[in-house]
């Protein structure tokens, strides 16, 4: 199953919706749309899923794909899911700014992500396989480097005293 998540918010995103309507596949696809108006005889539509449902498709879903929105790009990168991910571009009336686009980049560029630029190549990267690199939270990572500094210090420490 392919699973598409537009966010909750009052931002549209037919563009996306568009794509994943042309795409050539055997397996459902449920769409969560929010307020984008979408109609389709392809794709199972929702405008709003309760949190035990949106959990139960990202869960389900063989493929994530969603707008650039960091809470959902953890919640499928946390689980290890294939996600192509599409930032709303103020140019098109997507958003207010182009900070999709960094969050984007960002996440595409540590391996978490497979990023659509082009939105006639989704079903290209629908297609290949990927397998993302397992997500380090910034939690994760400034913990241990503060270990290590407490560590550093506690040496240098111990080495001043021994002196």
């Amino acid at each position: 199953m392919i699973f598409v998540t537009l966010g909750t918010q009052d931002k549209h995103f037919p563009r996306l919706l568009e794509a994943v309507e042309r795409l050539e596949v055997n397996e459902e696809i449920i769409a969560q749309v929010g307020s984008t108006k979408f109609k389709s005889d392809k794709i199972k539509i929702f405008d709003y899923l309760n949190a035990e449902d949106f959990e139960k498709y990202i869960n389900d879903a063989r493929v994530i794909i969603s707008h650039a929105g960091v809470g959902t790009i953890l919640n499928g990168v946390q689980l290890g899911k294939k996600m192509i991910v599409a930032a709303r571009m103020k140019k098109y009336g997507e958003h207010v700014n182009d900070h999709q686009m960094q969050i984007l980049d960002n996440f595409s560029s540590e391996g978490y992500i497979l990023p659509l630029y082009d939105f006639d190549k989704l079903q290209e990267l629908l297609d290949i396989e990927f397998v993302p690199n397992k997500f380090v939270s910034n939690n994760v990572n400034f913990r241990k480097k503060l270990f290590e500094e407490i560590n550093k210090e506690k040496d240098n420490e111990s080495s001043k005293s021994i002196n």
